[in-house]
């Protein structure tokens, strides 16, 4: 009797898989410049100073700090229990709610931004889109913006190809986000775009935490994944033999102000 194959992890499998490794997604995640903070303001139409702001799928908080810093008000929206618990850790005079963006935890036209920052893709948008106008007042806007993989340059594109031979059959969506392919704005509103580049220089070390962060790495049976991240470390060593990476991103940014 054949033995049917296992099957692949769904999207809330993914989703939840942020919530065991928290703390590595919030010590080695990038974060963003702060030209993506002035092109929200830009686009937007107003400052983010004095603005209420709603942080939806905050994570660790790395937005979350940023807009704070800027002199927003931020409410935070975390459905993972674990994600939540590092955000507290990280933040804890920041507020920060249970939930998830298709049932927002919020009341009808309390805020002056909605954000997403990689999270958008994880909810269901038929439901999420109309909860973030439902929450936005009159002359709001909802921004969501993702890092994404700078493929011009010869050793990204290379990591990403391997990425998506290892991974693509059981995440083909998520590794087409991680590895710098083109968001697609959702039906509605009209999005402006921005595209921001910016990049960081890190250990070798971080820069594959920061990649076995990311739910494709963390559904996977732990062979594959070990197996995948130990040859990286020798490809990545050809490339960088002083073992820090230059990681370049792509900041992805749809800025939608729906109502008048």
């Amino acid at each position: 009797m054949t033995t049917p194959p296992p099957a692949s992890p769904t999207t809330r499998d993914r989703a939840r898989s942020f919530d065991s490794a928290a703390a590595q997604y919030a010590a080695n995640r990038p974060s963003y410049p702060p030209a993506l903070l002035d092109a929200v303001e830009e686009l937007s139409g107003r400052p983010l100073a004095g603005a209420r702001v709603a942080d939806i799928g905050a994570g660790t908080g790395m937005a979350t700090a940023l807009l704070r810093d800027r002199g927003a008000e931020v409410i935070a929206v975390e459905p993972g229990a674990g994600m939540a618990a590092e955000f507290r850790r990280t933040l804890p005079d920041a507020p920060v709610v249970r939930g998830d963006g298709d049932r927002l935890p919020l009341a009808d036209a309390s805020v002056d931004l909605v954000t997403y920052a990689q999270s958008w893709h994880w909810t269901d948008q038929a439901r999420s889109l109309p909860e973030a106008l439902r929450v936005l007042r009159p002359g709001g806007a909802l921004a969501l913006w993702w890092n994404t993989d700078a493929l011009d340059i010869d050793w990204i594109a290379e990591q990403s190809r391997r990425v998506h031979r290892t991974f693509a059959r059981d995440a083909a969506g998520e590794v087409r986000r991680i590895t710098g392919h083109a968001i697609d704005a959702p039906n509605g509103p009209d999005f402006a775009h921005r595209r921001i580049r910016w990049s960081r220089r890190v250990p070798l070390d971080v820069h594959l935490a920061n990649l076995g962060s990311h739910s494709i790495f963390l559904v996977a049976d732990e062979h594959t994944r070990t197996t995948f991240l130990t040859e990286e470390r020798a490809h990545l060593l050809a490339h960088f033999p002083t073992a820090h990476i230059e990681e370049t991103y792509d900041v992805e940014l749809l800025v939608a102000t729906p109502h008048p």
